[in-house]
């Protein structure tokens, strides 16, 4: 088996420098798929007017976010500096969502600095025009080990709303295990299971069903540190929205929201400011037209660019057989 990993493209200055001659957006550039209407722009979430480029008149129904947290792990700046930043591009998502519309955010809680940024955002977002709905925890299948505290098995998800949006309840695929929750409806002595429009259970504000993304994963894409499950975002746009829908994406990253989007029949707006991930964002929704696969497992979206010699050698293959 063949495995390939890239490293993290954000701070790799060596494999940045090989790859970006191949990305085809720069700084305010954006690529519009003329198949589905998808958008992908190189563009700033903070900054109005580009963001408007983005859009090019159009209006979101739902718009899923995944900033980069402020911890240790990513560039760090002043908190009231990464508040303020968020305030803005929360300003420019309020711009271009429809009346009636539902905003998830992506927030960390970074427990060995006072568990900034998420209840410094939290308190941001009530001077906001946006209601809250829920707080939702993924939990990660895989944590960070440690033997002098609990470990952290988390990924924290904000759910707002302006106006009144439509909500589809959804199911997970987990049976129903409560038995003997007995109630009378119109004159008969029901069962709990006999109730329930499904044999599954709804999910709650704790979604333990999912599966973190790691290397061994279809979906994985290499190369990108904070990748969310695909499963988690269809289950927030199945929620939240309805087919034909615009669905925006200020952080795309590694492209989960626009691959979404592309299999539930909406219409993606992602940017990202980095040509890197704008590259691979446009690449993920292409392989997964061509092959039906929904990333890069074992291998990464630039393995012809930067092993030439592998493909080649497999043309050789091809030639002699």
């Amino acid at each position: 088996m063949i495995n390939n990993p890239l490293p993290r493209l954000d701070v790799d200055a060596a494999v940045r420098e090989r790859l970006l001659p191949y990305c085809r957006l720069q700084p305010g550039d954006v690529w519009h798929d003329p198949v589905q209407g998808h958008r992908v722009g190189c563009v700033d979430a903070a900054d109005s007017s580009q963001i408007a480029q983005l859009m090019n008149g159009a209006t979101a129904q739902l718009a899923i976010h995944d900033p980069p947290y402020n911890l240790v792990a990513f560039d760090e700046r002043p908190l009231a500096d990464y508040i303020a930043w968020c305030a803005a591009w929360i300003a420019t998502t309020q711009q271009v969502l429809a009346a009636d519309s539902a905003l998830y955010v992506w927030l960390g809680a970074d427990q060995r600095h006072a568990f900034q940024p998420l209840p410094d955002f939290m308190i941001m977002m009530r001077e906001q025009a946006f209601r809250p709905r829920s707080f939702i925890t993924l939990r990660n299948q895989r944590g960070y080990g440690t033997q002098q505290n609990w470990m952290a098995v988390r990924q924290e998800l904000l759910y707002y709303v302006l106006g009144n949006p439509p909500f589809d309840v959804q199911y997970t695929a987990i049976p129903k295990a409560v038995r003997g929750y007995y109630k009378t409806v119109n004159g008969e002595r029901t069962e709990n299971s006999e109730r329930g429009r499904s044999d599954t259970i709804r999910p709650g504000n704790v979604w333990y069903d999912i599966q973190q993304v790691f290397y061994r994963m279809d979906e994985n894409v290499s190369g990108c540190y904070a990748q969310k499950p695909l499963a988690a975002i269809e289950r927030i746009m199945q929620a939240s929205s309805q087919p034909g829908d615009g669905v925006i994406d200020f952080f795309s990253h590694s492209g989960t929201t626009l691959l979404a989007c592309e299999r539930l029949q909406r219409v993606g707006y992602t940017c990202d400011t980095d040509p890197l991930f704008c590259e691979i964002t446009i690449r993920r929704l292409e392989h997964y037209r061509q092959t039906g696969r929904s990333g890069w497992q074992n291998t990464h979206p630039f393995t012809f660019e930067l092993e030439p010699d592998r493909f080649e050698l497999e043309d050789e293959k091809v030639c002699i057989s």
